[in-house]
């Protein structure tokens, strides 16, 4: 009766929290009260997806009665090496809950983190200056990654969106228990960059996260996105973030063969190292399931989707960190060839000649081709049903933080894919400069506007640049060349 009585009362959630400690549906958790900031990091959402759980949808946690340490971050999710931060944990459905110091119905911004769906966790964003700015709650998540998110097995029914299930769960636990960290459970925005946005659209388009969030946000990454051969990560080959239930299960059986598996319950006894050991890159998810009955895509030009207001955008020069991971000798027009054929790669060789720098020709080439001029068709299927804003971040002095030296010389990493993220959240070594400061002020207002009344503050239907000379609206169409790749399909 008393947690019931807290968890109702925003005055009762205040009082807990001042202590750090909030009473959720499944029991209480002792957090980190900072100066500015309350912090509650661990928090399980979903039990731990092992044994007999894997591969299964997410199932509810065992509720706990003595207050749970919530000073840190839940375990990364299983992954390989590919970012730099391999993981064989298997139990790690943990999310982390962001406060301001002052509590109220303030509106829920659920990030969902990068890294293809192959890596990263969300831990590793640190949402302070959206919360102290914004004046907004912060969710981050971990959800399962590749194999385990991701396996669309034909002896698994409804399988390979267990990744999307688990930030569904996520998003029904914000619901739940929003009102306990005085956050709005009527007012979640869930936002999401690179592999994450890509899970926003998921969410955009999935009959089953209908009614667990207001509004969304996409940076860089989308429904609509392809990439040949290198066009994303150099060395793994084209894709999408969608593949069909037919082709995920073909390629499940010949996994499970190569593991020398010849059914479910063999791979369920397999070591999560078995499957780490595999890099194959970004991890589409499976559609033609209860998640996502048809392709993204197909649901947006048909307009079933979940019709909430969306920021849809991109960097300026999203493919230059791609290009930059080519080693040399740096064959361009082998390159171009390898991810659109021949005949294509004669023309956007004309199209984009090398000049005096072939690394920043192949860049401008990903990021026109692969990235923007995608994400501008899901701006145009968007708008058609929902109020949709545009926009770029165009700093091309942005931080390079752990990537200093990844850029070769001779080749600026310009407004780099990712680069954006250090003017959101305190990411370690990226530091911004005071200019730099004052253009993330302005993301992060008109953000956490949105988050707030579903308006950003710029007309819809445009793309609003944000970089150190100006912020304003732009012609996107024309700055990434887009009535050429149309031309080429």
């Amino acid at each position: 009766m008393i947690a019931a009585a807290l968890l109702a009362s925003p005055i009762g959630a205040a009082q807990a929290s001042q202590a750090g400690l909030v009473r959720t549906d499944s029991g209480p958790v002792r957090g980190t009260v900072l100066a500015d900031r309350q912090l509650y990091q661990g928090i399980p959402y979903a039990a731990p997806p092992v044994g007999e759980l894997r591969w299964r949808s997410p199932q509810p946690v065992t509720p706990w009665t003595t207050p749970r340490d919530a000073t840190k971050p839940g375990p990364v999710c299983a992954q390989s090496a590919g970012a730099g931060s391999p993981s064989s944990n298997e139990d790690c459905l943990y999310l982390n809950v962001t406060t301001p110091s002052t509590h109220g119905r303030k509106p829920v911004m659920v990030y969902l983190h990068g890294g293809g769906n192959s890596y990263l966790s969300g831990d590793g964003f640190n949402p302070r200056p959206l919360v102290v700015q914004g004046d907004v709650v912060v969710v981050t998540i971990n959800y399962r990654l590749g194999f385990f998110g991701f396996f669309g097995h034909p002896d698994l029914p409804d399988s390979g969106a267990y990744g999307i299930e688990d930030q569904q769960a996520a998003l029904r636990w914000v619901q739940r228990n929003a009102a306990a960290f005085g956050g709005d459970p009527r007012n979640v925005t869930i936002f999401g960059e690179s592999g994450g946005a890509f899970d926003v659209c998921a969410h955009v388009t999935s009959p089953k996260s209908r009614g667990l969030f207001q509004k969304a946000i996409a940076q860089s990454g989308g429904c609509s996105i392809t990439w040949g051969a290198n066009g994303v990560i150099h060395d793994k080959p084209a894709g999408a973030p969608w593949i069909a239930r037919d082709a995920a299960a073909a390629d499940a059986v010949a996994i499970s063969a190569r593991l020398g598996c010849t059914d479910v319950e063999c791979l369920r006894a397999l070591p999560p190292t078995v499957f780490t050991a595999i890099d194959r890159g970004v991890t589409p998810v499976v559609t033609g399931n209860s998640v996502l009955p048809v392709n993204p895509v197909d649901a947006l030009e048909s307009g079933r989707f979940n019709r909430v207001p969306v920021i849809w955008g991109n960097t300026r020069d999203e493919g230059r960190l791609t290009s930059a991971t080519v080693p040399e000798p740096f064959d361009y027009n082998g390159l171009l060839e390898q991810s659109f054929g021949a005949e294509k790669a004669a023309k956007i060789a004309a199209e984009y000649p090398a000049g005096d720098s072939a690394r920043l020709a192949y860049g401008a080439v990903l990021t026109d081709g692969v990235w923007a001029c995608h994400q501008l068709t899901d701006d145009r299927l968007l708008s058609r049903y929902t109020p949709t804003y545009g926009y770029e971040f165009a700093d091309r002095t942005a931080p390079l933080g752990w990537f200093k030296d990844l850029f070769p010389a001779g080749s600026p990493a310009g407004a780099w894919h990712s680069s954006d993220l250090a003017y959101f959240f305190d990411i370690p070594t990226f530091d911004l400069n005071p200019a730099q400061q004052q253009l993330a002020s302005t993301m992060i207002r008109d953000w956490t506007t949105f988050a707030r009344t579903g308006k950003p503050g710029w007309a819809r239907g445009t793309v609003q640049e944000y970089s150190l000379e100006h912020v304003g609206p732009i012609n996107g169409l024309t700055r990434h060349n887009c009535s050429f790749w149309n031309s080429i399909g």
